[in-house]
């Protein structure tokens, strides 16, 4: 019989071991060092570091999203729930830098994981967002702009620099602790970016 307290444990352990080695870096007997169990007991409860991280990834969407979502579906106006949406998910990933690289590879490269991520029923929902964004055009208080088109700019602006960390990194010439201040820079530049370029 597993036990919930000892799965907590692990997650947390292989959560702190990935955020500081990432997927490739991490290694079993470190995250059962980490949770202080040996590692025969880690592998009763993940057969391999794969399922592992697959579920350390699941638990952190699932106390990301009830957020966006509960951004999307709230009575804020449309520039509130931009503002508030890239500062939520600028600072999620700021906090598990790992998570979006591993979504967009695991999405595209394992069917499995893919089918398990979204029957697991943890993606955000933006319909209710879309709706709002059409209605507000149609009032004349947002310029005509697809509703999916802007939620692809919003999530891919403020998701790229992560994914494409090493990259942004060399080329601009930053250190971890510039990185980290830009990111945070980030959070009301691309707000103010994408509700400029939609005010009516």
């Amino acid at each position: 019989m597993k036990n919930s307290n000892t799965e907590d444990n692990i997650l947390r352990a292989a959560t702190a071991v990935f955020q500081k080695r990432g997927l490739a870096g991490a290694r079993m007997q470190e995250i059962a060092d980490e949770a202080r169990i040996n590692k025969a007991m880690l592998h009763y409860y993940y057969r391999s570091k794969q399922k592992l991280f697959e579920a350390v990834f699941i638990q952190a969407f699932k106390e990301l999203v009830p957020h966006i979502n509960g951004i999307f579906n709230s009575e804020a106006t449309v520039f509130e729930k931009i503002r508030r949406f890239v500062d939520r998910y600028i600072s999620f990933v700021m906090e598990n830098p790992f998570l979006p690289t591993f979504l967009i590879q695991e999405i595209n490269n394992n069917p499995e994981f893919a089918k398990t991520f979204f029957s697991a029923n943890i993606a955000p929902k933006p319909i209710l967002f879309e709706q709002q964004i059409s209605e507000e055009i149609k009032n004349g208080n947002l310029l005509p702009v697809d509703p999916k088109q802007l939620l692809l700019n919003l999530i891919s602006l403020s998701a790229f620099p992560f994914v494409g960390r090493g990259l942004v990194k060399e080329i601009l010439k930053l250190d971890d602790q510039s990185f980290q201040a830009m990111m945070v820079e980030r959070k009301s530049l691309i707000a103010e970016l994408i509700i400029n370029s939609i005010k009516a």
